[in-house]
């Protein structure tokens, strides 16, 4: 396994990304991590690692680069319920200043970067996330529907740009939420609007989970429903990207 960080160019500075791709030498398809709100840390790295361990070359980038590298603030190894008011508190003001435009200026360099390094395969890329990674991944492939097969997104507030923000989008989706985030008429409700988009898509509540369930540095985490995510991922990414 090769790992590095990196440095992504965008309009607005050098965003610093982690990368993690086998070492074989041969072209892998390309996976763009969006992570949580916590960032690049030992637990999105593992993943990293995970992912480009079943064969795809997969970039993580700093979606807070505007604001330092990463980490841009401190962080326990254990974000437990102590901790998330002081996290919490420094975080917000990065969620909030991270807009649709910012989203939008940054997707097309990251995908750029992915699809330009050598060890990338030729063709369409997935993209997943976590949390407010999640609601990025679907705005970067509903904005580059001819680049991105895949999307998937994990205890997402995907939702959040309203019925109209599915319009266009024709990756094969895979929306798993936390039961603690959406009830099942919430899900219904998104589910005929992705429908109504014409999305292929899977999406469904992960019993008895709450938000964050996939972090194993969270309070959150629930070890089943992370294989469970795995379960979902690894096969939406087989059926939509060449792996040798």
């Amino acid at each position: 396994m090769d790992t590095r960080t990196l440095h992504i160019p965008t309009p607005d500075g050098a965003a610093d990304a982690f990368v993690a791709f086998p070492d074989d030498g041969a072209p892998r398809p390309g996976v763009l991590m969006y992570p949580d709100g916590f960032g690049i840390r030992p637990v999105l790295r593992d993943m990293a690692r995970e992912l480009a361990g079943h064969g795809y070359h997969v970039l993580v980038p700093n979606i807070f680069y505007r604001h330092g590298p990463a980490p841009v603030f401190d962080l326990p190894e254990h974000i437990g319920a102590e901790a998330r008011p002081a996290v919490f508190a420094q975080l917000m003001p990065l969620i909030e200043a991270h807009t649709v435009d910012r989203t939008l200026r940054d997707a097309g360099p990251y995908l750029d970067f992915l699809t330009a390094r050598p060890e990338v395969a030729a063709g369409p890329v997935a993209v997943t996330g976590y949390c407010i990674g999640g609601l990025l991944a679907m705005r970067t492939a509903t904005a580059h529907p001819g680049r991105i097969a895949a999307v998937a997104a994990f205890h997402a507030p995907v939702g959040a740009d309203g019925p109209g923000g599915f319009a266009g989008l024709t990756a094969r989706v895979h929306l798993g939420h936390a039961a603690g985030d959406m009830t099942p008429d919430d899900l219904d409700g998104l589910n005929r609007a992705l429908d109504a988009a014409g999305v292929d898509h899977t999406s469904e509540i992960y019993p008895g989970t709450t938000h964050g369930f996939t972090m194993s540095d969270t309070d959150a985490y629930d070890p089943a429903a992370l294989r469970h995510h795995w379960d979902r991922l690894l096969p939406l990414l087989r059926q939509t990207l060449s792996v040798d």
